[in-house]
């Protein structure tokens, strides 16, 4: 292009193109943006749930109230199904209840 004036009037003559075209193309990246925000939102929720570092270590670190009276192993009382596995694998001739006698009623 020789001059800005006739740059000018090379875009006087294609300004109802470049218009349409971005009319045609749609909006922008809203339905991206919503979407990256929706899984900002959960992971946050997530975090604050139990997470990990510091803030999470209440979570974690439930009471270990199951411990199993032939082999002194210690669950969170949160595991039942760990407890009975366990009861099952380790100790196949004592049953659930011998294991662990204290989670004997939430069998």
């Amino acid at each position: 292009f020789g001059s800005s004036a006739q740059l000018a009037s090379i875009l006087k003559r294609f300004r109802h193109l470049a218009a349409s075209i971005i009319v045609a193309m749609g909006g922008g990246n809203a339905q991206k943006t919503a979407m990256s925000r929706a899984k900002n939102a959960a992971k946050a929720k997530a975090a604050e749930a139990g997470g990990g570092g510091n803030k999470g270590i209440q979570a974690r670190s439930a009471a270990m109230d199951l411990k199993c009276t032939v082999c002194m192993q210690c669950f969170p009382n949160t595991q039942v199904k760990a407890a009975q596995a366990h009861a099952e694998s380790k100790h196949p001739k004592s049953d659930f209840a011998t294991c662990f006698p204290m989670a004997a009623d939430k069998a």
